[in-house]
C-alpha cells in the first residue's frame, strides 16, 4: 500500500512538467521502486574544500598615466610672517598638607601654639590629636590685680569606617585659669584689702565623645557626650548625654525620631555667704517624631518635642512639650527662599555653659532648667545678583527662667577683707527671669570680585522682663562688618565689632545699690598672611587697633591695642 501511494505522488509532481514539453518526444514509461525515504546525514553531504581549486587568471600590468598641471598665476601681497613657537608656561600645582604646627608672639606676654596632626594606617581609619596653648601675661592698664590667663586644651580621636556603619571617639582634657581682677571703680579698696584678695581661679574639663552612623539601618544616628569638669573652689560637675536618630521613610517622605537622654549632677562647696553646699540633680527624657515633606519648592516638618525632667531641686520634677514645625518655600529658583518657624526646646544650664559664656562667674551658682516656650520666626534670604548674598529675618521668643549674668555684691566697702576672691564686686552670679524678646536679624555679603568679599550683619533686641529691671549685661544692638582680600600669595582681613552699652547693678552690702551703665565699644581688627611655599606661612595679627580699654564684662577691662605675628609650618606624616 505505502509503495503504491509513493509511486502516485511521483506521478503527479510529474505531470506540470510533461505539459511543458509540448515540442519533446515523451519519456517512456518506467517503474520506480522506492524501499525507502532518504534520510540524509552530515557525512554523506559533500564537503566544500577549505582552498577551491581555481583556474588561473591573468590580471595584466598596471598601465602608466600621464598627468599635469594646468597653473594659473594669481597675484597675492600677502607675506605669510615666520611662525614661532610659543613656550607654555608651567605653573606648578600648590601642594595641601594635612597636618600643621603654628606658633607665634604678640605683645602683653602672649604665646599662642597650635598644632594638629593625623594619619592612617588604611583607607578606612584615621586617628590623629589636637593641641592648643594660649596664654597672657596680663598687663591691662588701669589693673591692680593678676589678669593674666592660660588656655589649653588637647583632643585625640579615632575614626573607622565598616561595611555598613562608622564611628568615632574622642578624648580630650581642657584647662583654663582666669583671675577675678574687676575691682569696681566706685569702692575706695584700701591696700590692705587688695592684698587680701586671692583672685585666681582655674577650671577643668574631662571629656569623652563617640559617634557613629549607619549607612542603611532603622538606627540612623548615635552620639554619646560625657563632661567631668571641676575647678580650684572645689566645685564638680558630672553632664552625660545621650542623642540617637530612628529613621521611617514611607515612600518618598521622612518620618524620624531624636531621642535624648541628659544626665546631670554637680555641686558647690558653698554659696555665695559661706552658709551652706549647693547641690543639683537633673534627668531628661526627651523624645522628638518629625515628620518631613520635600517637594519641587517646599520644605516642610511637623514635629514635637516631649520632654519629662526629673530633678531633686526645689523646681520640681516637669513634663515640658513645644512645638517644632519648620518651612522653606523656594520663590525663583534658589534666588529667594522664604522660611518660616514655630519652635520651641528644653535647655539645660551647666555650669560649664556659663563658664564657657563667662569665665568670671562665681562658684556659687543655682543651676537651674529654661524652659523656652515657643521661638516664632520668619525670614528671607537668597542672591540679589551674583554678587550680592542677603538674609533678613524677624522673630519673637517665650523663655521661662531665662539666665542672666549680673554682678555679685560686694561683701566690703573698701576697707575691711573678704573672705574669698570673688566677694569684693569682682565676681557674677546668674539671675533668672521670664523674658520675652522681639529680635531683628539684617545680613549682607558682597563678593565684589574673586579676590574680595565684604559683608556684615546686625542683631536688635528688645526684652520684656517679669522680675529684674534690665536685660543684666545684655547689648540691645550688635553689629559686625567684615572684610577679606586674597591675592597670589598674600591674603588680608579686617573685622569690626559693635555693642551697645549694657545695664548691670552694684550692691554694698548692707545697703547701698548703685546702677551702672557699660558703655557701647567697637573693636577693630586686622590680619594678614604670607604664602612663602607650600609648607611654610608668615602672618601678623593686630587686635583692638582703637585701644579702647571697653568693659565685656562690668568692671572687666580687655586688653587695648594688640600686635601678634607668627609662623605656620604644613606637614604630611
Amino acid at each position: 500500500m505505502k509503495r503504491f501511494l509513493y509511486i502516485l505522488v511521483l506521478l503527479l509532481l510529474s505531470l506540470p512538467a510533461l505539459s511543458q514539453e509540448k515540442d519533446k518526444k515523451r519519456l517512456p514509461s518506467e517503474e520506480i521502486n522506492v524501499v525507502k525515504p532518504f534520510s540524509p546525514t552530515v557525512s554523506k553531504a559533500v564537503k566544500i574544500p577549505i582552498e577551491p581549486d581555481t583556474d588561473s587568471i591573468d590580471l595584466g600590468l598596471d598601465k602608466e598615466i600621464n598627468y599635469s598641471i594646468n597653473s594659473i598665476p594669481v597675484a597675492s601681497t600677502f607675506t605669510p610672517a615666520k611662525g614661532k613657537a610659543k613656550s607654555l608656561k608651567r605653573v606648578p600645582k600648590e601642594r595641601f598638607y594635612q597636618n600643621f604646627i603654628s606658633a607665634g608672639y604678640g605683645n602683653y606676654s602672649t604665646p599662642i601654639i597650635e598644632m594638629f596632626a593625623h594619619s592612617n594606617t588604611s583607607n578606612y581609619n584615621d586617628f590623629g590629636g589636637f593641641f592648643k596653648l594660649h596664654s597672657s601675661g596680663g598687663g591691662i592698664r588701669g589693673v591692680v590685680l593678676d589678669d593674666s590667663f592660660t588656655d589649653a586644651k588637647i583632643d585625640l580621636f579615632y575614626k573607622q569606617s565598616e561595611r555598613y556603619f562608622e564611628w568615632k571617639a574622642e578624648v580630650g582634657f581642657d584647662h583654663l585659669s582666669s583671675n577675678w581682677y574687676g575691682l569696681s571703680d566706685e569702692i575706695p579698696y584700701s591696700e590692705q584689702v587688695i592684698s587680701s584678695i586671692d583672685e585666681k581661679q582655674s577650671y577643668n574639663d574631662i571629656h569623652l565623645q563617640g559617634d557613629i552612623e549607619f549607612y542603611d539601618a532603622l538606627l540612623h544616628k548615635g552620639k554619646f557626650d560625657f563632661h567631668q569638669f571641676f575647678d580650684a573652689a572645689d566645685s564638680r560637675e558630672s553632664f552625660a548625654d545621650l542623642e540617637g536618630i530612628i529613621d521611617f521613610p514611607v515612600r518618598d517622605e521622612l518620618i524620624y525620631t531624636e531621642i535624648d537622654l541628659v544626665f546631670l549632677s554637680g555641686r558647690f562647696k558653698n554659696d555665695f555667704l559661706q552658709t551652706e553646699e549647693l547641690k543639683y540633680t537633673y534627668f531628661n527624657l526627651g523624645l522628638s517624631p518629625n515628620f518631613e515633606l520635600i517637594r519641587e519648592d517646599l520644605t516642610l516638618n511637623i514635629g514635637l518635642r516631649l520632654y519629662y525632667s526629673m530633678t531633686d531641686t526645689s523646681e520640681g520634677s516637669k513634663f515640658y512639650a513645644y512645638p517644632n514645625i519648620t518651612a522653606s518655600y523656594n520663590i525663583s529658583e534658589e534666588s529667594f527662599i522664604a522660611y518660616a518657624g514655630v519652635v520651641g526646646d528644653l535647655q539645660q544650664n551647666t555650669y560649664r555653659d556659663f563658664v564657657g559664656l563667662n569665665p568670671f562667674v562665681s562658684p556659687t551658682l543655682y543651676i537651674e532648667r529654661t524652659n523656652q516656650q515657643f521661638n516664632a520666626y520668619a525670614g528671607i534670604k537668597g542672591l540679589l545678583n551674583s554678587k550680592i548674598r542677603f538674609n533678613l529675618r524677624a522673630g519673637y521668643v517665650s523663655e521661662n527662667d531665662k539666665p542672666l549674668f549680673k554682678l555679685n555684691p560686694s561683701l566690703t566697702d573698701g576697707s575691711n577683707e573678704v573672705d574669698k576672691g570673688y566677694q569684693a564686686a569682682n565676681s557674677f552670679q546668674v539671675v533668672y527671669d521670664d523674658v520675652n524678646t522681639i529680635n531683628f536679624h539684617a545680613e549682607l555679603i558682597f563678593d565684589l570680585f574673586k579676590e574680595f568679599q565684604f559683608g556684615g550683619d546686625v542683631d536688635f533686641n528688645s526684652y520684656s522682663l517679669e522680675n529684674e529691671e534690665h536685660a543684666w549685661n545684655l547689648p540691645l544692638v550688635t553689629a559686625a562688618l567684615l572684610a577679606k582680600y586674597k591675592r597670589k600669595k598674600w591674603s588680608a582681613g579686617a573685622d569690626l565689632f559693635f555693642s551697645s552699652d549694657r545695664k548691670d547693678e552694684l550692691a554694698i552690702i548692707p545697703s547701698t545699690t548703685q546702677r551702672i551703665t557699660n558703655s557701647a565699644y567697637l573693636d577693630l581688627n586686622l590680619n594678614g598672611q604670607y604664602h612663602i611655599n607650600d609648607k611654610f606661612d608668615v602672618f601678623v595679627n593686630l587686635n583692638n587697633i582703637l585701644n579702647q580699654n571697653y568693659q565685656e564684662f562690668t568692671n572687666f577691662r580687655v586688653q587695648g591695642f594688640q600686635v601678634f605675628a607668627g609662623v605656620k609650618y604644613k606637614f604630611d606624616l
